[in-house]
């Protein structure tokens, strides 16, 4: 079982950049042309939120035209800089998650392993948050499986990791409870998370919390208190989750943009 996963597209509208620097559209049309070359394909493309950067209608709809070329299914999960009314008018038809929920969370069968899909947005704020009714749907989907591998992702990393600006807006409402179920379900092979724009990896309630960059700009690595948050042109990828009988999940980071090669280790001489 194969899967990939993306991060923080930050789309805006048609001609607009994100800080008037990023053109977050071009960069994931490349990201999506490097899906679609990939062999073998992922089963799925999962992408663990900030979809696009205000919450709009408009931002939402230049967001479906891009992943409109995708040639494998995609999955989506709201971050902070996303808006659930935008995104329900343009992505409302989707039948992954249940129309009735509040909160767009579902299940992912995927063979061998299970997706738990969360949504940390926390309208007004920039730090996530799961109220007692979304941290509910967790606990009974946990609960309705103790054996199979399950993977848990999340816009918002449960945890801080030094960067004192994005620390102050990680997960704050419900991580304590969160990490209660997660300890307290030893099948649960990883957490995945985005929002940091950056490539983190730490232990995390009995298993590991794994952080993705973004598929556009990423943020300056400072980890001096008290520091502003800059953005960097460091380069993009997207990450492949494959599942590995007798090793468990096993997360390749692997770079958008192309480069020379491959080539023959064998000498000519």
């Amino acid at each position: 079982m194969l899967f990939a996963q993306i991060t923080d597209l930050h789309i805006r509208a048609p001609g607009l950049k994100l800080s008037g620097r990023v053109d977050t559209a071009d960069f994931l049309a490349r990201a999506v042309a490097k899906l679609n070359r990939l062999d073998p394909r992922p089963a799925f493309l999962l992408i663990t939120g900030d979809l696009v950067d205000r919450g709009s209608v408009d931002e939402y709809v230049h967001l479906a035209e891009h992943l409109a070329p995708l040639v494998m299914p995609v999955r989506l999960a709201l971050g902070n800089h996303d808006g659930r009314d935008g995104f329900r008018a343009v992505f409302g038809a989707n039948d992954y998650w249940d129309p009735a929920e509040p909160f767009v969370q579902y299940v992912i069968d995927a063979g061998p392993v299970r997706l738990l899909v969360l949504d940390t947005l926390d309208t007004g704020r920039p730090s996530g948050a799961l109220c007692d009714h979304r941290l509910d749907w967790l606990a009974a989907r946990l609960a309705e499986d103790r054996t199979t591998p399950t993977i848990v992702a999340l816009h918002h990393p449960p945890v801080r990791v030094g960067m004192s600006m994005m620390d102050s807006m990680c997960l704050l409402d419900g991580a304590a409870r969160f990490h209660q179920l997660i300890a307290a379900a030893p099948n649960v092979d990883r957490v995945l998370a985005g929002h940091l724009h950056r490539q983190v990896t730490t232990r995390f309630a009995g298993t590991v919390l794994d952080v993705m960059p973004g598929v556009a700009h990423q943020c300056h690595l400072d980890l001096a208190e008290g520091v502003s948050q800059q953005l960097i042109f460091e380069p993009p990828m997207i990450q492949l989750h494959l599942w590995v009988e007798g090793t468990g999940l096993v997360s390749h980071k692997v770079l958008i943009d192309d480069f020379d090669g491959p080539y023959s280790f064998a000498s000519p001489d």
